[in-house]
């Protein structure tokens, strides 16, 4: 359950849940792992529940609700289970260590959870964000929403409100769960003319009257202007346009009138298509820039992009505030799916479920179901990750749940590091 689209509309996001300055921990709530019965299929259906301690603060439980294996032409509709659940919690007050986001070697690959825990030097952690996925692609990898990752935006959030952001400080182990919204802009210091931009590690596309062009100046659709961190990928797209390569005080190395270079530490380069170029080429001209990068909730308020930030980008608020967010029905993203969940308990316990699924021995569940699990496990704020084929939850590098196939490569995950968190 993947997207390919960074859609471009205007929208009005969800209301997010708490700014990363004002989250505090309150005390009491439920516990992690609920004590209520699933509310998944029939009232009269057994239900096992075993857990175990994998280090101080960080308990691993298993649920179990059905016996009987499901006749695979009923998986969408039984009411009969069965479910396999796995639910992973930490606790701050008890847990050593730090929640973050990793990407692997960098943000444009994919790599598989359980490499990724393993890469991060992690004890356990979850697949998180929904990313471009087709494999024939160059840039499988490419978060499809938001990215933050030690504090720098490298994949900016989109403007459809079903988008769903994951964000915790690593350090204080607060997060929250809403939508995000991001503005960017260069500024060239000596004429104070200022550009938008339009994206942030992500492959511009060429206006497709513009596309047989030698020299995308002659364009006179527009196309997009896109900033590239070295954290994407060894090399910048490569293509018809320009791509102009600022040094770290935000000062022109470079220019080329065809994109695809490398990046050292410390640059950064502005791609753009289209008529978009001559605008490019107008703001970079004769100085530097400066880069403005921001990320706000819906009130307007600043998150403050600290090293120990981390964000990742999902699709659908299953609980706000305690309640249950009432779900869309219809379509293959609400039916049953594997599931993998991301919430916080009322006294701040941080939460990762996955729900197998597609499955005889598991069916998975539809968005309202996701949305009753997760109040029944106790989170009083709850998202919907990526899910479907990507759904996975690795411990010690080892995976604990049952992918619908083959473990898939994702683009990130949200990991648990048992060790203090230093940058």
């Amino acid at each position: 359950m993947t997207s390919s689209v960074r859609p471009r509309v205007a929208a009005a996001g969800a209301v997010l849940l708490a700014a990363i300055a004002g989250l505090s921990i309150a005390p009491a709530g439920a516990s992690a792992a609920g004590s209520l019965t699933l509310p998944l299929g029939d009232q009269n259906l057994t239900e096992t529940r075993s857990s175990q301690t994998l280090t101080d603060g960080v308990s691993l439980t298993r649920i179990v609700r059905g016996t009987e294996p499901a006749p695979a032409d009923q998986i969408n509709t039984t009411t009969r289970g069965p479910w396999s659940i796995n639910v992973l919690t930490v606790d701050p007050d008890e847990a050593k260590g730090h929640v973050k986001a990793t990407y692997g070697p960098d943000l444009a690959r994919t790599e598989k959870t359980t490499d990724l825990v393993r890469g991060a030097g992690a004890l356990a952690g979850v697949n998180a964000s929904f990313f471009t996925f087709t494999a024939s692609q160059q840039y499988p990898g490419d978060p499809v929403g938001l990215g933050i990752f030690d504090g720098k935006l490298l994949s900016e959030p989109l403007t459809d409100p079903a988008e769903t952001n994951f964000v915790v400080d690593a350090k204080t182990s607060k997060a929250l769960i809403g939508h995000l919204s991001w503005t960017g802009s260069l500024k060239n210091k000596k004429t104070e003319a200022v550009l938008p931009l339009e994206f942030v590690n992500h492959p511009p596309v060429v206006p497709a009257a513009c596309t047989a062009l030698a020299d995308q100046t002659d364009c006179t659709a527009a196309g997009d202007v896109v900033l590239f961190t070295p954290e994407f990928a060894a090399s910048t797209p490569a293509g018809a346009g320009i791509e102009v390569v600022l040094d770290q005080r935000g000062c022109v190395v470079r220019t080329a009138t065809t994109r695809g270079t490398a990046l050292t530490a410390g640059q950064t380069s502005v791609q753009a298509t289209g008529h978009d170029t001559v605008a490019v080429f107008q703001t970079l001209a004769g100085g530097c820039v400066s880069t403005s990068l921001a990320v706000r909730d819906e009130q307007g308020k600043k998150v403050a992009l600290r090293n120990s930030l981390y964000g990742v980008t999902g699709r659908g608020l299953l609980v706000r505030d305690g309640e249950v967010v009432e779900q869309p029905t219809g379509g293959s993203f609400n039916d049953r799916n594997p599931r993998t969940i991301a919430g916080t308990t009322k006294d701040g316990k941080l939460v990762f479920v996955t729900v197998d699924g597609r499955q005889t021995t598991s069916v998975g569940t539809t968005m309202g179901e996701s949305a009753a699990l997760a109040k029944a496990l106790g989170l009083h704020n709850a998202m919907n990750l990526d899910g479907g084929g990507s759904t996975a939850m690795a411990v010690n590098g080892a995976l604990v749940n049952r992918p619908s196939g083959a473990e898939r490569a994702v683009g990130d995950a949200l990991v648990y590091v048992d060790a203090k968190y230093r940058r």
